[in-house]
């Protein structure tokens, strides 16, 4: 898990634009002016609810993508996403191997977007 949602296909800090330009085509939310007054949960669920026809959504469905039939239909960009993607998860699944490892990861993460949004971590 990455990113500190159940979706293990996205990063809160690596697609950090990509969440911007999804919250922006799918709720009509600027979170640079809205995210100071919603809640982290709040703001969590509507991640997890970000449809497939958004910046995101395209590029969670490119690096979740496991089936041969269409992986052989990829494009050299699709591939080098997917490639990527798996490389970064690889890595941190190697350095993050306990339990509290992860959680202290997945809480440095919350608070770090939380600074990006001018909250303060708190």
């Amino acid at each position: 898990m990455r990113g500190g949602v159940s979706d293990p296909y996205y990063d809160l800090i690596e697609d950090y634009d990509l969440i911007v330009s999804s919250f922006q085509s799918q709720y009509g939310i600027r979170l640079s002016k809205e995210v100071h007054e919603m809640p982290w949960e709040e703001f969590r669920q509507m991640l997890i609810g970000i449809s497939p026809d958004t910046a995101l959504g395209r590029v969670v469905a490119i690096r979740a993508e496991d089936r041969k039939e269409v992986l052989e239909n990829f494009t050299p960009e699709q591939h080098r996403i997917r490639n990527a993607w798996q490389s970064r998860h690889a890595e941190f699944v190697k350095t993050h191997t306990s339990k509290e490892q992860m959680d202290a990861q997945m809480q440095a993460m919350k608070m770090a977007f939380m600074r990006m949004a001018g909250l303060g971590g708190d």
